[in-house]
């Protein structure tokens, strides 16, 4: 048996019974890993080991602060050399998250309200919002079938030769799984004049990341990614990259932790990365990252990828089999190196909230639907217009998103076997053949629930309560 086969029993959560419409129970099938990872049981092992030395970190002389100390920056220098960071030019700063991370850099670069920032149409909110707060968006085109047209990215790069202040990418859609070519994008970038950031979320978990060395024409500039994406979800996010550009003449947040000397008048700021880690930061959030990556690299690359990619051509099979399903993406089952095992599709004449209800409540299985914070793709792959989409902004405005359009995404973790697959296709099967129970929908967001049925009781599952001792 393989590391990966044995890792599935390592997973916190896998042997969680669900209870069905039918009245039976069955293991819980997570096909939702583009959103969270579960976490696996040796991280967790790991956290609960470093708790019993937790104390907050910096300054404090006493055991568990020293302790403390050194498994937060063991950790922060574990991160660094997994994606290759380099140890002068760069800096590794723990965040909350992607979002964290992403909003900190646009407020740290000195961008103004008419520089250029150039994304693509693919990209999640999380790097389209922030640019959009402090500069120029101009979005270079997707193909078809979701994959960035790179000749429109060049040409865009060409016709705003500069005045692009950055490029911001995603490394992989976490709509339909397209793999960017990133650092033939960075090259391309850096010969227009422009930096690059890679929004490495949907990477973290199953490629590796490399950032280059500086002067390299292909390196990534500034990187992106959260632990709760691979199999870390304990709240520390990364954000990396070129010191040199984080140095602003004040940190993004401001408070405890960044500053040397704080008088009445007068602030004196902290070096790298602490002026950039306001607060008490997330030190078992950043060891369980650690020991996430530990895992990661003893599986291997190699194995993941192999491993994700025979997965997803088994999917894709069974998907294109069902009648009915439109797959959002590629759907070639052959050439699989540049995509993710994160598909999205469509039923037809079913909507994507009640496919997933019907898989949730009638299959124990944890898919996802709507847009996945990537409004402006899906619209693209559906084919909405800009003014339909326009339409959809009015109504949203009013608090009435039942009509919202979407897909439904089933994305795959390193854990996932065929038999998850095959328990999402056969219940898709049936779903075709209209075999499935009556559910109501909610006027307001379109949210379906068995029709007569008791909605799901989550404190008969989790009391929140703490046990005391006797």
């Amino acid at each position: 048996m393989s590391l990966i086969e044995r890792l599935r029993s390592e997973v916190v959560g896998i042997d969680i019974q669900v209870p069905l419409l039918s009245g039976v129970t069955r293991p819980y099938v997570s096909l939702d890993n583009a959103s969270s990872t579960p976490t696996l049981r040796p991280v967790a092992e790991k956290v609960d080991e470093f708790m019993r030395y937790y104390s907050n970190v910096a300054r404090g002389t006493g055991f568990k602060s020293q302790i403390s100390s050194w498994a937060y920056e063991e950790s922060r220098k574990t991160i660094a050399r997994h994606i290759n960071a380099d140890p002068d030019a760069d800096t590794v700063i723990i965040t909350r998250n992607t979002t964290d991370s992403l909003n900190r850099l646009a407020a740290l670069l000195p961008l103004k309200s008419d520089d250029i920032v150039l994304t693509t149409r693919m990209e999640h909110s999380s790097n389209y919002l922030p640019w959009r707060r402090h500069a120029k968006l101009v979005q270079a085109r997707c193909n078809p079938d979701g994959s960035l047209d790179v000749d429109d990215y060049a040409a865009k790069l060409k016709e705003h030769a500069g005045k692009i202040a950055l490029v911001a990418v995603t490394g992989a859609s976490n709509v339909t799984g397209w793999v960017n070519p990133v650092h033939h994008l960075a090259r391309l970038a850096h010969g227009a004049g422009a930096r690059i950031c890679v929004d490495a979320a949907q990477v973290a978990p199953h490629r590796p990341i490399d950032m280059r060395k500086p002067g390299d024409p292909e390196r990534l500039d500034f990187i992106a990614f959260s632990g709760h994406k691979a199999y870390a979800p304990y709240g520390a996010g990364i954000l990396a990259g070129d010191k040199s550009m984080l140095c602003a003449s004040e940190p993004a947040l401001v408070g405890g932790g960044v500053a040397d000397i704080v008088t009445p008048h007068s602030v004196v700021w902290r070096s790298l990365p602490s002026r950039e880690e306001a607060g008490t930061p997330t030190v078992a959030g950043a060891v369980a990252m650690a020991a996430a990556i530990g895992i990661l690299q003893a599986v291997g690359w190699e194995a993941i990828i192999q491993h994700e990619a025979e997965l997803t051509r088994y999917a894709l099979t069974r998907l294109l089999r069902i009648p009915g399903v439109r797959i959002h993406g590629k759907t070639d089952t052959e050439n699989l190196e540049d995509r993710l095992g994160t598909i999205c599709f469509s039923l037809d004449g079913k909507p994507s909230q009640l496919v997933a209800a019907v898989l949730a409540y009638e299959a124990g299985v944890g898919a996802r639907c709507g847009q996945f914070c990537a409004h402006p793709y899906i619209f693209a792959l559906l084919g909405i217009s800009d003014a339909d989409a326009e339409k959809l902004y009015a109504n949203a405005s009013c608090g009435v998103l039942a009509d919202m359009p979407g897909v439904v995404r089933a994305s795959f973790g390193l854990y996932n076997n065929r038999a998850d697959v095959d328990v999402l296709c056969d219940c898709l099967e049936a779903i075709a053949r209209g075999d499935h129970a009556e559910y109501d929908s909610d006027p307001r967001t379109g949210e379906r629930r068995p029709r007569g049925r008791p909605g799901l009781d989550p404190a008969h599952y989790l009391s929140l309560a703490p046990r005391l001792p006797a």
